[in-house]
């Protein structure tokens, strides 16, 4: 988790902090918004990060052939 998590830290915390400005200026400054997008946008980020682990370790358990194919 953590290696797909810095490996997108820079891309993802640059995207979140463009959205958070942008909610903060468009929705008239109102800081409690802009708060929550951002505090939500965080939850996802780290999120996505434990999603993805999870499919790259089972994309990764299945090329090595732990399962095996059936015989014809």
């Amino acid at each position: 988790m953590w290696a797909h998590y810095k490996k997108t830290f820079v891309a993802m915390q640059s995207v979140i902090f463009l959205v958070t400005a942008t909610v903060f200026f468009f929705f008239g400054r109102q800081w409690q918004m802009a708060a929550t997008f951002f505090l939500v946008m965080q939850f996802s980020a780290v999120t996505g990060a434990v999603w993805a682990a999870r499919v790259s370790a089972m994309l990764k358990r299945e090329s090595r052939g732990l399962v095996r194919p059936p015989r014809a």
